[in-house]
């Protein structure tokens, strides 16, 4: 496989990794990005590295290949000797994931027990312990469970650290390339055509995010990746007052819905700088990238029944993105048997910064020919909820919640 000539379009943080993966491989490899690096998706998001909020399942199996490569990848960038290395702030935080009702308590234990099975490390948290390990969160908790592996990224710092990598190992990035079709010979992607001129490739792997549908379709080969939109709130700096990612149990819920109306949770941490990020919000509103106050408001609530101490904080930004997503809320990783040349890595919704290093790891092996470290059947291509022929959404017993 050396000397083959490898596109990978995007430049976010899935995109990054896979460009290093392959690019150490001794592939050669060209990123090309429409507008900047990490300037998508990667930047509007919080950073998760999440293992909590996985069922049993494929995409578990995915989270626990990616918490086991991070510190690995993390050691390689130090090595390297990289100045963005640092950009990384890479945080092994933990997660506390809670629940308020009798009801909540009981499912929130039944989805433990499916994850603490299928491997997960995950703590009970008793009434002393929780407050111990975070003093400010209300004591109107009927459960509460600790997380170790869950973790935090700079996510913007994460994917520049990654595609710094990949330059270091002979990949070269062109920004300011829209992608504007395939090039197609013989019934196989040669190269895009972009609106700085023709790349020519032996793959092209499309790794676009909430923009993967419709970049597939100018290639030729559509694949049903809409977006999912969501929004943060960022407060001021304030002294030490979120020490874990806390979230509410229907966070859960929100993830593997399927409804295209506002769903929200409670989601709240903290950052290096000391702000505190109040999330989260779900919807499909194509990209209407518009901030909608009622939207900010119902995320507000929500994070003030887990932390009331915030009630005077004063919120000094939000922001929105879109997250790649699809109908049975897995990643579309590997070719596409429609068109020999053309690869996928995308579909990863809200997870897709967590997972961009497995992702990469197992788009690689394939690529090569190698076997890959799990099972990637249940990411294929060529499957229904891709190629846009089910609607069918994942439902809480598919995903562990019942």
């Amino acid at each position: 496989m050396y000397g083959t000539r490898v596109v990978v379009l995007g430049a976010g943080i899935v995109g990054a990794a896979c460009a290093r993966e392959l690019a150490e491989a001794g592939l050669e490899v060209t990123v090309i990005e429409r507008d900047r690096p990490a300037g998508g998706t990667t930047s509007h998001g919080e950073g998760n590295v999440l293992v909590s909020d996985k069922g049993p399942g494929p995409e578990l199996a995915l989270t626990l290949l990616s918490m086991r490569l991070w510190p690995q990848v993390l050691a390689a960038l130090a090595d390297r000797g990289a100045a963005d290395t640092a950009a990384v702030e890479w945080d092994p935080k933990g997660g506390i994931v809670v629940a308020t009702t009798e009801d909540g308590a009981a499912e929130l234990d039944r989805f433990a027990a499916a994850q603490r099975a299928a491997g997960v490390l995950v703590e009970r948290l008793d009434s002393a312990a929780l407050a111990a390990a975070e003093p400010r969160l209300t004591r109107e908790v009927t459960a509460a469970f600790h997380y170790s592996g869950d973790a935090q990224v700079q996510p913007a710092g994460a994917a520049t650290a990654l595609l710094s990598a990949a330059v270091a190992a002979g990949a070269t990035v062109r920004t300011g390339c829209e992608v504007l079709g395939g090039t197609v010979r013989g019934g196989r992607l040669i190269g895009v055509r972009t609106s700085a001129g023709a790349q020519d490739a032996d793959i092209v792997v499309n790794a676009t995010g909430p923009w993967s549908g419709d970049v597939s379709a100018r290639i030729g080969a559509p694949i049903a990746v809409r977006p999912r939109r969501g929004e943060v709130l960022v407060t001021t700096p304030m002294p030490p007052t979120v020490f874990h990612k806390v979230y509410g149990a229907d966070y859960i819920a929100a993830v593997g819905s399927g409804s295209a109306a506002l769903q929200t949770s409670a989601v709240v941490e903290s950052t290096r700088a000391g702000t505190i990020l109040l999330g989260s919000s779900r919807r499909q509103v194509g990209f209407d990238d518009r901030l909608r106050p009622h939207v900010l408001s119902a995320i507000a609530v929500k994070a003030l029944r887990l932390f009331p101490c915030l009630a005077d904080t004063a919120v000094m930004r939000c922001y929105g993105g879109f997250r790649p997503y699809v109908d049975d809320h897995l990643p579309v990783m590997g070719p596409d048997p429609r068109l020999p040349g053309l690869w996928h890595a995308t579909g990863h919704e809200g997870a897709g910064i967590g997972l961009s290093v497995g992702t990469a790891r197992l788009l690689r092996q394939l690529v090569l020919g190698e076997t890959p470290d799990i099972d990637t059947t249940a990411f294929r291509v060529d499957r229904p909820a891709v190629l846009g022929a089910s609607n069918a959404t994942t439902t809480h017993k598919e995903r562990g919640l019942a």
